[in-house]
């Protein structure tokens, strides 16, 4: 029997509406670890980002840089205390979102800061990457109702989202736990989280693909 993986940090990714913070919190109870969970609205220059793109782009990508800087640095701390800590960003999601949004001489300015601190921090021991249809990530945004994304087109959300898929695709800096998490719901069935678990337990090196339990359920059953 191979011995279970230690991981003492593992970072839940994807884009908008996804549902990283519903299952990092999940996670965290489960494997008794700390969550690490971003608060988007924080940020004061988001609001007017969502009515004003082209003037609050560079501020609201500087202040997000900076906010993520700080608390992955905080998860060094962390794991002094033999806690598992699950996050729900990865620290380079910052410069994606960048790549979308600034033009070339502003994500010039930004990168230089960017480099700088990405030597700083660590690199996950696990990412689970959760992938959706833009159609599903758009139906999850309204349902949430924050009222700073009703300004949320489907064509940027669209734009973000293949920009997930590209940047995950190179992805190597950590083991990756590719997760289609269209059809699947950890929140209220306990079923699929625990399925999961099991996957991240079997987790080796490189990339894996996740099929849903109820996936496999429905191919088995035809």
């Amino acid at each position: 029997m191979s011995k279970r993986p230690s991981y003492s940090y593992i970072a839940v990714e994807g884009p908008l509406g996804v549902g990283k913070t519903s299952l990092a919190s999940l996670l965290s109870e489960r494997l008794k670890g700390v969550a690490v969970l971003e608060k988007t609205e924080d940020n004061p220059f988001l609001p007017e980002f969502y009515k004003n793109p082209q003037k609050f782009r560079f501020q609201t990508q500087l202040f997000f840089l900076l906010r993520r800087f700080q608390h992955c640095s905080e998860i060094v701390q962390m794991n002094l205390f033999r806690k598992v800590v699950i996050a729900d960003y990865l620290f380079q999601k910052d410069r994606l979102f960048a790549g979308v949004n600034l033009d070339e001489n502003e994500f010039w300015l930004y990168d230089q800061i960017f480099q700088i601190l990405e030597q700083r921090i660590p690199n996950p021991d696990l990412v689970i990457f959760l992938q959706a249809r833009t159609e599903v990530l758009m139906e999850r945004i309204k349902m949430r109702g924050r009222k700073y994304e009703k300004g949320l087109s489907w064509e940027y959300l669209d734009t973000i989202n293949q920009a997930f898929n590209e940047f995950f695709f190179h992805y190597s800096d950590s083991p990756l736990l590719v997760v289609d998490a269209s059809d699947i719901d950890f929140v209220h069935i306990p079923e699929d989280l625990d399925d999961l678990i099991r996957e991240i337990d079997g987790m080796g090196t490189g990339t894996q693909y996740y099929i849903p339990l109820s996936s496999r359920n429905k191919t088995g059953s035809n």
